[in-house]
């Protein structure tokens, strides 16, 4: 687990039915799921989350995870399904690849990171170099 509660997540809970935003997964594979944990302690996933199956991760997604991915933690991903999409405040990146037909596998996802900048704004960054001078440093 990369984010997430101290303790092992021994069930997902989602709705029985795709019409309900439910999911199916194969217990067969391994993935990378995002969800809501409940104060009970229950995670619930839907159909919104992201949720890929490990292999079809890109290099740069999976070193982003422990790597780069911290660093843009105050930042807000806004998903845009439709236009237009607007971007409220400067900590938010705009995710566009729901636009295109690769949906959450799209080059956005796969590619980029949303990070904060030294100036508190946020914005998308691609692959796995250092960051440069308009970024803050790793901690």
């Amino acid at each position: 687990m990369f984010k997430g509660p101290d303790r092992v997540i021994h069930a997902i809970f989602t709705s029985s039915s795709s019409e309900s935003f439910g999911v199916t997964l194969d217990t067969n594979n391994e993935y990378l799921i995002t969800g809501q944990l409940n104060p009970n302690g229950r995670m619930h996933i839907i159909m919104c989350d992201f949720i890929q199956y490990w292999e079809d991760l890109g290099g740069t997604q999976k070193k982003s995870l422990t790597r780069r991915y911290q660093s843009g933690c105050d930042c807000t991903i806004i998903p845009c399904s439709s236009l237009p999409c607007p971007v409220s405040t400067p900590d938010e990146c705009l995710w566009t690849d729901l636009l295109l037909a690769d949906g959450q596998s799209g080059p956005q996802a796969k590619n980029f990171a949303c990070l904060k900048r030294s100036d508190g704004s946020c914005t998308w960054y691609r692959g796995m170099a250092p960051p440069n001078k308009y970024f803050l440093e790793d901690s």
